[in-house]
């Protein structure tokens, strides 16, 4: 692929892909929304290409009706059930172990 090797006079040399974090694209993203620079601007300060920058600001700007919707915080109720129920689960094993330790000890 075009980004794992380059040719540069007539050397190999490896060029390694460039990974950003998810909290650096936010704060690019939010300084493209805010609107106080231009897109190239951002860019150049932050040694990233303007289509990423468009990129990253449209991502931003189609994800932030979901911020302010009324299902949001569903998975927190759901994440809740779930801990009550194998909370549950681990109580009746627990009874049950408790059974069993008490019949097993008879016999030995």
């Amino acid at each position: 692929m075009w980004y794992e090797k380059a040719q540069i006079g007539g050397d190999e040399m490896s060029v390694k892909r460039r990974r950003f974090s998810a909290a650096f694209k936010a704060e690019v993203a939010l300084e493209a929304l805010r609107g106080h620079k231009t897109i190239n601007e951002i860019a150049s300060e932050r040694t990233v290409h303007p289509n990423q920058v468009m990129g990253w600001k449209k991502q931003a700007a189609q994800g932030l009706p979901e911020v302010f919707s009324e299902g949001h915080g569903r998975g927190a109720k759901e994440d809740e059930q779930l801990v009550e129920r194998l909370y549950e689960q681990i109580g009746r094993q627990k009874v049950e172990l408790d059974w069993l330790k008490k019949k097993v000890s008879p016999l030995t």
